[in-house]
């Protein structure tokens, strides 16, 4: 069985960010994690005091890579559990977006990686 080939933590912040950039959706890294395996938290705010977190997981039923929410909710507490995640895992990219409109183009073909 053939395996699909893994892109870099890097490789991948920098391609997200410039689709980000393409998209007008202002993004920043906020926290660079190891370049070659680190994992990638997305926040976003939506610039009402709101914010939700997204990390990759793997859907059980198909074994694809899908992105979940991590926390939901005042962007204080989003922070707050971001903070928990970072600390367990120092390796851990946070790259933070944004947008009012909620655009995290996660849900676009070629993100789930």
């Amino acid at each position: 069985m053939a395996t699909e080939p893994r892109l870099t933590a890097d490789f991948w912040v920098r391609a997200y960010l410039a689709r980000l950039e393409r998209a007008a959706i202002p993004a920043f890294v906020a926290a660079r994690g190891d370049a070659t395996a680190g994992a990638v938290l997305v926040k976003l705010a939506t610039l009402d005091g709101q914010a939700r977190a997204f990390h990759r997981s793997f859907d059980p039923m198909s074994g694809a890579r899908v992105w979940l929410p991590l926390a939901e909710g005042a962007e204080a507490e989003v922070d707050r559990a971001i903070a928990r995640q970072k600390g367990r895992d120092p390796d851990l990219w946070i790259i933070e977006i944004e947008n009012r409109d909620g655009r995290t183009l996660l849900d676009e073909e070629g993100f789930a990686g």
